[in-house]
């Protein structure tokens, strides 16, 4: 049963053989991940068809260099234009690519376990509290926009102090053509329920310009 379905010359029945499976156990991955990973519909279309895409690849190769040596370079042709995704995204991208290698190769039930066992793990140490420590989740994002007149440097430190646990600069970049400063910073509030009036206190120095505070967890896979 674990032995490899795929003899000397591969045959149009265990290709066959092959792809079901792979896209059969490809779909259900993808639907079980659908639970946990925010992505989009076509990611998920995506990630459940790449099993039989790289297992067929390496089924047309089998062993031989020149073929292996063109397929390279056509991949390395296709240029990537999405943005970078997150960590959610990039590992289930990762283990469809693994059990392709694994359905390539003529490994059906290795290719099936490595799907559902990992989308299965995957869920389950979601739901356990491994690795989710308190203090990271109580972590910000503060965004604040000051206009290109403003010196910032420290123009916002008394409040820090009287209302953050911690403030630590993540970047400056410039928006609105120029004429604006966004200013991140990584925080932790002293009193959440402070939050208000810390953003009240914040536009009076900014000149009443844009404020956000956000989940800093999430934010950081978009950085």
């Amino acid at each position: 049963m674990f032995d490899s379905i795929y003899s000397a010359v591969v045959t149009p029945a265990q290709f066959f053989a092959m792809a079901a499976a792979a896209l059969v156990s490809g779909f259900v991955y993808s639907w079980i991940m659908s639970f946990r990973v925010r992505s989009t519909k076509r990611f998920f279309i995506v990630s459940a068809m790449i099993p039989f895409v790289v297992s067929a690849v390496i089924t047309f190769v089998n062993g031989n260099i020149g073929a292996g040596v063109a397929i390279g370079g056509a991949f390395g042709l296709i240029r990537f234009r999405s943005a970078q995704g997150s960590a959610d995204e990039i590992a289930a991208i990762l283990v469809s690519m693994g059990s392709g290698i694994a359905f390539g190769m003529g490994y059906v039930v290795y290719g099936v376990i490595i799907l559902i066992a990992m989308a299965l793990i995957f869920t389950l140490l979601s739901h356990v509290s491994i690795f989710d420590h308190r203090e990271r989740s109580e972590e910000r994002l503060l965004r604040i926009t000051v206009p290109e007149t403003l010196e910032y440097d420290g123009v916002f430190d008394d409040a820090f102090a009287r209302y953050l646990k911690s403030a630590e600069s993540a970047g400056v970049k410039t928006t609105a053509m120029g004429s604006m400063f966004r200013l991140s910073y990584r925080i932790q509030m002293k009193d959440p329920a402070e939050e208000k009036a810390f953003i009240d206190e914040l536009r009076v120095r900014n000149g009443n310009l844009e404020i956000s505070i956000l989940p800093y967890a999430e934010q950081a896979n978009k950085l």
